[in-house]
């Protein structure tokens, strides 16, 4: 038998290793971003084209590079930050696999300009698909000039799978924020399409945090610092009042590598308990420093993931050092006593004396002024006071009950003699069921815990889902107006300005003109900054605008990864949005009008998230489940 396995040509194994390094253009940019990181420079400049399909280019002011080591930085397992195996033990720098240039060249178009600082010539080097085509001395500056072009060109396979540039986007501006945080002594700048994005001049950690995330973010952050012989843990963490619904400001570091753990934010999030809804999360970006030999980052080649030696101690530290903080600066919770709801003043639930202080309230809920009181103050009952007020004199407010029950049934009674009590409550025709058991009143929808809506029916009654009800509404709605156009503005009399962090604000003029096709009117003001004109009208007062926005920005880029076309993806984010939330009380009215436009719509069985709008429960299921055993 004829021999079978054979080793894979250099290019091919490069291709496969690219498969796990590059997955796509923001992976390209974490890689030239750390190899920058480590040649030591003070200056980084990314600009990026079509969200880094067309170009990711990165120029720093680094060590450079020597002839003989631009060529060799393109070869598999190259590498100048390890030398032997007990290297991996001690790693300070960010890269150390050797495999990243190495698969970008393999998949891309690649050219390079690199010069040492002691040296009058640098080198030019082209690649493509793993193969040198050129190889020269070049005059240019000290430090690495790299372009990356037409990534995946030689993969049309994988360059399909690329999602829309808002998608890619988003996650390269993911990478280059992580960077940037975990790099506050270098300046970084981004521009995409010839647009700058962002300006990091070198700073303080809090500075490159407003940079980073916007000017929002400033009053929102409380310092974190504890340090032991074991750690040390420094940072910022979000005030629990500006907790939000959505994640993405949540980032760990260790030695100043950005981490992925559910570990450690179920710490961050124990440290929060009772401090925000349970749905919310706290923004943080918290360092943790430790010696390299009780972490294991060698894990995954993205060098995402690592392990520690003693987990449980992370965890408890990281802990205690957010408690701490919040304590600190006094946001921990307290006792009100004096607040007590049970013990208020204005409420005795019926009981035959008198409470103190409730003379008081009585007067300044009905408005009696207190010479009219004096004058009633032998006047028994609730609420008098004086000699006159007495556990008996409770009993004079029943007084004459018997005579008014007798006048009520009188009024009340058939021409058959049967006798009905009336109230203002029963007042109205009975319902047309057999047993004539219900009356109109109780066919009215009510609410249940602020959340459902209960609506009889013959078979038995609906329980609907409020929110996913409106929703449903709502994501209709919209679409009928992108596809038709024809959107009513509310212009405000004031128009407010929405200032938004700049990875949002690059999303936001990317779909501004979608946005106003549903009947906002939203100008730029600047890179990021915005002026809001006015909002659809039926939406008018459902809640501010500003949150309004920020909450329709969030929603949109969760929808991103389902490959929805952007008319769907902003109607449903709109919706979601929009959408009365949960505990909410509603009328009767406002009940009965979101019924009958839940059974008007096209699909009113689920919400556009997939969560049902209604259950049916009938009267024959709910009798077998009271049933004896």
């Amino acid at each position: 038998m004829a021999d079978i396995i054979q080793l894979l040509p250099e290019s091919i194994a490069n291709q496969i290793a690219a498969g796990e390094v590059v997955q796509r253009p923001a992976s390209v940019v974490k890689e030239l971003l750390e190899n920058a990181i480590d040649a030591g420079c003070t200056s980084i400049k990314l600009i990026v084209k079509e969200a880094g399909k067309a170009l990711v280019q990165v120029i720093d002011n680094g060590c450079g590079m020597s002839e003989t080591d631009a060529r060799m930085c393109f070869e598999r397992h190259a590498t100048s930050k390890i030398r032997e195996a007990k290297d991996l033990f001690s790693i300070r720098t960010m890269g150390f696999r050797g495999e990243a240039l190495a698969s970008i060249a393999a998949i891309a178009q690649v050219e390079m300009r690199t010069r040492l600082h002691n040296n009058e010539l640098g080198t030019r080097l082209v690649i493509e698909g793993s193969q040198v085509l050129t190889q020269e001395p070049c005059q240019c500056t000290a430090g690495t000039n790299i372009q990356v072009k037409n990534l995946f060109y030689n993969v049309p396979a994988r360059r399909n799978f690329l999602k829309s540039n808002a998608i890619e986007m988003r996650h390269l501006l993911d990478e280059f924020q992580r960077v940037a945080l975990a790099n506050v002594e270098v300046f970084f700048s981004l521009h995409h399409n010839d647009t700058e994005i962002f300006h990091l001049p070198p700073g303080q950690l809090r500075q490159r945090i407003v940079g980073t995330f916007g000017k929002a973010s400033n009053p929102k952050l409380v310092q974190v610092r504890e340090e032991t012989d074991a750690m040390t843990v420094e940072g910022y963490i979000g005030k629990p009042e500006f907790a939000r619904k959505n994640r993405g400001e949540q980032l760990f570091f260790v030695n100043h590598r950005f981490i992925k753990s559910g570990y450690l934010h179920h710490a961050v999030m124990s440290a929060y308990e009772d401090l925000i809804q349970k749905d919310s999360y706290p923004m943080y970006v918290l360092f943790i420093e430790m010696d390299p030999a009780r972490i294991d980052i060698n894990v995954h080649p993205t060098k995402q993931e690592i392990k520690f030696d003693d987990e449980r101690l992370v965890y408890n530290y990281l802990k205690v050092a957010v408690r701490h903080a919040l304590g600190r600066y006094s946001l921990m919770p307290t006792l009100d006593f004096e607040q007590e709801a049970s013990f208020s003043p204005t409420q005795n639930f019926g009981l035959p004396f008198e409470v103190p202080g409730q003379e008081t309230f009585e007067r300044e809920l009905s408005g009696t002024s207190q010479s009219e009181s004096h004058e009633n103050t032998n006047t028994p009952g609730f609420g008098g006071g004086g000699q006159g007020t007495s556990q008996r004199d409770w009993r004079k407010l029943f007084e004459g009950i018997d005579e008014l029950e007798e006048e009520m049934s009188n009024n009340s009674a058939d021409a058959e003699g049967t006798i009905t009590i009336q109230s203002n409550i029963s007042n109205t025709n009975e319902m047309g069921d057999g047993n004539a058991s219900f009356t109109k009143i109780q066919k009215e929808p009510y609410q249940v815990h602020g959340t459902y809506i209960i609506n009889h029916i013959k078979s038995g009654f609906l329980l609907i889902d409020q929110q996913a009800a409106h929703e449903r509404i709502l994501f209709e709605k919209f679409l009928e107006v992108l596809d038709n156009r024809q959107a009513f503005t509310q212009k405000d009399l004031f128009p407010k300005t929405i200032i938004l962090a700049p990875a949002d604000a690059v999303l936001m003029h990317e779909i501004l003109p979608h946005i106003n096709l549903l009947g906002f009117d939203i100008q730029p003001f600047g890179n990021d900054a915005f002026v809001i004109q006015g909002i659809p009208a039926e939406l008018v007062g459902s809640q501010d605008e500003v949150k309004l926005i920020e909450t329709l920005l969030y929603q949109y880029k969760r929808n991103v990864e389902l490959n929805l076309n952007i008319t769907e993806n902003l109607a449903r984010s709109l919706a979601r949005s929009a959408a009365i939330k949960r505990g909410q009380p509603l009328e009767v009215r406002e009940m009965r009008e979101l019924i009958d436009q839940l059974f008007a719509c096209a699909m009113p069985f689920k919400s556009p998230s997939g969560r049902n709008c209604f259950i049916t429960y009938d009267m024959e299921t709910l009798e077998k489940n009271f049933k004896a055993g």
